[in-house]
This record gives structure tokens, C-alpha cells and sequence, in this order.
């Protein structure tokens, strides 16, 4: 396998886990990217090296082979999200799709879970030694709004149960402070102070969440954890982290939280990002007042 097969199959990984993506979604992005990588190799050069112009080329050649506006919409974001990756994993040194401009279209809402839902999920434990650690970890996704990565990346001294809230590094090496509720200190505690020190063995490690080995868990081993623990509790949908993400934002905001701070503990550096979960809250308010107002038809 190439290294530029390895980076492509790394991208893959990171819209299942981090993004949550569909499989449909992710082969389309697939798609789109092999295309560029022949267009890329007939201009004697690849990802890792064009720049600005052979993209805006590249979905020129899309508009001229007729390519429909949400098909280039696609492919825009298909550019934006892989070099922005590329970027982050410093495989690149700066993001050429930078100036590419998107087509403006209807932006789907993301997928939440219901709070009775999560309840569900996080009131009944596993039988398993390791539900100690799945249930963890699943309180602190929920109670803080963390990326898959962010949460596989945590310490132990990242965690200050005392004062109760999670410090962590996001895009960009931003730091923020997050507050943790008091079920997910709970959790935490019980984890660290009985499963951890066995996971740890001999192991020398900060890392908070430890797989069997002692090890630092993957982004793979956090979406099996989410899928076994789903079908567990007899969940019908497959859950993803990033549905804790969204939930987490979207509860909040049904409850009276202000849009400023959302973005503050998500860490989106625009608020443009976050308002979608405005929209959201304001579907489910409108289905609300149409399954209950007497006149609402």
C-alpha cells in the first residue's frame, strides 16, 4: 500500500469515527478523491503537493462535464474537509481549498438521540469489567460536547473530579474548559480508582481511557465500544460519538442555554457552525406545538 493509499484509508477512518459519516457519504467522498488523484497525477503532482489553482480546475472540469450543483457542492466539501485533515495531521503545511467557494444549499440537520433515549443509555450499566470504562466514557462524550479525538486524547490530569471539569486541546491547539455534570464525575471516579490501575499493568501511561492492553484507545475502538454498547441496550440505531456531540449541543439549547456559550464549549471558532443547532431546536419545538396545539392544523 502506498503512502498515499495509507492517507486516504487514515481519511476514511476519521469521517467514520470523528464525523460519524454514512458509509454511503464516506464512498462518494471516496469517490471524489480518487477522481482528483488521477486529475492530480495528469498535472504531475498529487495531494500533498497542488495547489490553489489545480482544484479550482479540477471542479471546473466538474461544472463543464455537467456535473449537478449538489454533486459540486459535494465534491467542494469532499476538498475543504480532506486538505483541512491533511492539514491538522500536518501532512500538509497549508490548505490550499482554502478560497474555494460552496455552492449555498439546504444543510442537513445532524441526528440527535432523545433525552429518554439517553437516559436510557447511561442509567443501566454493563456486566462487563469494561463497562465501568464504557460507561465513563460515555458520560463525559455526553456531559461535554468532546470529539472523539479529544476524548481518546485526554489525561488523567486533564480530568479535575474536585472542582469537576475537563480540559482539553482541540483544532488549532485551542484550549478550553469544559464543566463535567456529576454523574460523569461519578463515573470517572469509579473507573479511574478500580478498572484503570489494572488496565495500566506496568504500563507508565497518563492517558485517561485505556483499552485491554493498557493502551491508548483508537478512534475505531471508541465506534465499536459505542455499537456493542448500543445493541446492549437494545438500542434500534447505531450510535456514533459524534451524536453524543450533537445531542449534547442540542440539549442544551432545549434548555435555555445561550448560543455563546454552546460555541465556547463545543469549541467552534465561528457561531455560524453552531447555529444549526438552533434550527434544529426550533424543528422540534414546531413538531411539539403540531402534535399538541388544538389548532395547530
Amino acid at each position: 500500500m502506498t503512502s498515499k493509499e495509507k492517507i486516504l484509508k487514515q481519511y476514511m477512518i476519521y469521517l467514520d469515527v470523528e464525523r460519524g459519516l454514512s458509509e454511503n457519504t464516506r464512498q462518494a467522498y471516496e469517490r471524489d478523491l480518487r477522481q482528483l488523484t488521477i486529475f492530480l497525477t495528469q498535472r504531475r503532482t498529487d495531494f500533498t503537493t497542488c495547489e490553489a489553482n489545480d482544484l479550482f480546475l479540477f471542479l471546473l472540469r466538474w461544472k463543464d462535464n455537467g456535473k449537478s450543483p449538489r454533486s459540486i457542492a459535494r465534491c467542494n466539501a469532499t476538498l475543504r474537509g480532506f486538505f483541512a485533515f491533511l492539514l491538522e495531521e500536518r501532512i500538509r503545511q497549508d490548505n490550499p481549498s482554502t478560497y474555494l467557494v460552496t455552492p449555498k444549499l439546504n444543510q442537513p440537520l445532524p441526528k440527535v438521540l432523545s433525552e429518554a433515549t439517553m437516559d436510557k443509555l447511561l442509567l443501566a450499566g454493563g456486566e462487563s469489567d469494561l463497562a465501568l470504562r464504557d460507561l465513563a466514557m460515555l458520560e463525559v462524550l455526553y456531559s461535554s460536547g468532546l470529539r472523539v479525538s479529544e476524548l481518546i486524547g485526554l489525561r488523567v490530569s486533564d480530568v479535575s473530579l474536585e472542582v469537576g471539569y475537563v480540559r482539553c486541546l482541540g483544532k488549532g491547539n485551542k484550549e478550553r474548559i469544559i464543566p463535567l455534570g456529576d454523574p460523569a464525575v461519578r463515573a470517572v471516579e469509579v473507573y479511574i480508582n478500580s478498572l484503570r490501575k489494572r488496565l495500566c499493568r506496568k504500563l507508565e501511561s497518563d492517558i485517561l481511557f485505556l483499552n485491554v492492553h493498557g493502551r491508548p484507545l483508537t478512534r475505531q475502538g471508541m465506534v465499536y465500544i459505542l455499537k456493542k454498547w448500543g445493541k446492549t441496550h437494545n438500542l434500534e440505531r447505531t450510535i456514533s460519538p459524534h451524536m453524543f456531540r450533537h445531542s449534547f449541543a442540542t440539549h442544551l439549547l432545549d434548555h435555555g442555554a445561550d448560543l455563546r456559550s454552546v460555541q465556547e464549549m463545543l469549541g467552534h471558532a465561528d457561531i455560524s457552525t453552531t447555529q444549526i443547532y438552533t434550527h434544529l431546536t426550533r424543528k422540534r419545538l414546531l413538531d411539539v406545538f403540531k402534535k399538541s396545539h388544538p389548532r395547530a392544523d
